[in-house]
């Protein structure tokens, strides 16, 4: 017979007075957590017969999942393009710092750099669970060096490269290890891509297509081979064209696999795309389009210089530039920021708005039964928020890892 005893000892928190996001929709329940999990109140009430030694009175908070930043180059100082000898600390840092602005598991990216540069930092690149020492590690998206030197925007030429005869292996001896790569983003139109696509695939890695000259056919065939995602549309790539669109006409292709979702991200920061591009894309697309930070080392510091992987970055305001030129390289814009600015710019829903920093690179990633949404059995990673979408804590495993300091206010 079984027993009515708790399945669990650990003990049960139950949030209330709250919204939850939860199949897109805002919801006036409570929300359950034990032992890192969301948990079924049926199954614990009927089936367990158990409740709650915890309550927690949220004021009438959103809960939402917690952000998930698939492409980020760093923060508060840190490039993760440079091989330090304290480059375990500076992902720490950085890890602990984006807790405030409500992301909860990230993709570390490298810009183009030399193999040397790979060899010695991927290494040290582990993927981990986040927790109160920082937001968890999912993987490294390298970005480069397999780009067009036409739309390597900030990434140094001396760097780039392109397949050779053995492209597979290019590429493992470039990296070294791909152990812990998560996302690789590559120029289409290189000869010999598509069996570096087809291979990436194969090993679960999520092949990105950016910086690169490629028209629509040559994009929809490397989505044939398996690439899913789009590296900051709009951003170095060839502009949208009405008889050959490019990667951008991707987003209404009749050519993706049948099952197949192609994703893009968009750094929705006010200054790499004007608020009307974001809407077309929106509108075209809604439920392939990711948000990204693209943020380099100077996010959270002063203006001034600063460095993006081989090349010295200047900061004005929101803008970036690589030093002595107009070439925009990252962004500074943090994902709360980028989610309040993408609301404002496409009149989304806040559901909307929340999900494509959470739900939409879940997915992307093939990770959505345990991230980026709220769903029984789901990681309790998800955030307290007020109606102007500020975040207000965070939690990572139904603990909570951050909380906005209101004394002084």
């Amino acid at each position: 017979m079984p027993s009515n005893k708790s399945v669990s000892d650990a003990p049960i928190v139950q949030f209330t007075n709250c919204r939850i996001l939860r199949d897109h929709q805002l919801q006036r329940e409570d929300l359950w957590v034990r032992e890192g999990k969301i948990l079924n109140p049926e199954k614990l009430f009927f089936d367990e017969k158990g409740s709650a030694d915890v309550q927690l009175d949220c004021k009438d908070s959103i809960i939402a999942p917690g952000f998930i930043d698939v492409q980020i180059n760093g923060g508060f100082g840190v490039d993760f393009s440079l091989a330090t000898d304290d480059f375990k600390s500076g992902i720490d840092l950085v890890s602990q710092k984006i807790l405030s602005h409500g992301v909860t598991s990230f993709c570390p990216t490298l810009v183009t750099s030399p193999p040397s540069v790979y060899h010695q930092v991927l290494p040290q690149i582990n993927v981990r669970n986040g927790g109160a020492h920082g937001a968890g590690i999912l993987g490294a998206h390298l970005e480069g060096p397999f780009i067009s030197k036409e739309k390597k925007g900030a990434h140094p030429e001396h760097c780039l490269r392109t397949f050779e005869a053995g492209a597979f292996q290019d590429l493992l001896a470039t990296y070294g290890s791909l152990d812990c790569v998560q996302i690789v983003t590559l120029a289409p139109e290189m000869r010999r891509s598509s069996e570096v696509i087809q291979e990436l695939t194969k090993r679960g890695i999520c092949v990105s297509l950016g910086h690169s000259v490629a028209n629509l056919s040559q994009a929809e065939e490397a989505v044939q081979h398996g690439a899913t995602f789009i590296t900051h549309l709009f951003n170095a790539m060839l502009p949208f064209h009405h008889r050959d669109p490019g990667i951008v006409g991707l987003l209404t292709s009749d050519k993706i696999p049948a099952g197949r979702r192609v994703f893009y991200g968009m750094i929705s920061d006010g200054i790499h795309t004007n608020p009307a591009a974001l809407r077309i894309a929106h509108r075209a697309h809604p439920k392939g389009l990711v948000l990204v930070t693209d943020a380099i080392a100077g996010m959270g510091l002063a203006p001034g210089r600063h460095t993006l992987g081989q090349q010295v970055v200047e900061i004005d305001g929101l803008n970036t530039y690589i030093a002595g030129t107009k070439t925009l390289s990252g962004s500074v814009a943090t994902m709360d920021t980028c989610v309040r600015h993408f609301q404002e710019a496409t009149g989304c829903s806040v559901e909307t708005a929340l999900e494509v920093a959470s739900l939409h690179p879940a997915q992307l990633l093939g990770i959505e039964h345990k991230k980026g949404t709220l769903n029984y059995d789901s990681d309790a990673d998800f955030l307290m928020l007020n109606d102007s979408l500020y975040v207000q804590a965070t939690y990572i495993a139904g603990e909570e890892v951050w909380r906005q300091d209101v004394s002084g206010m």
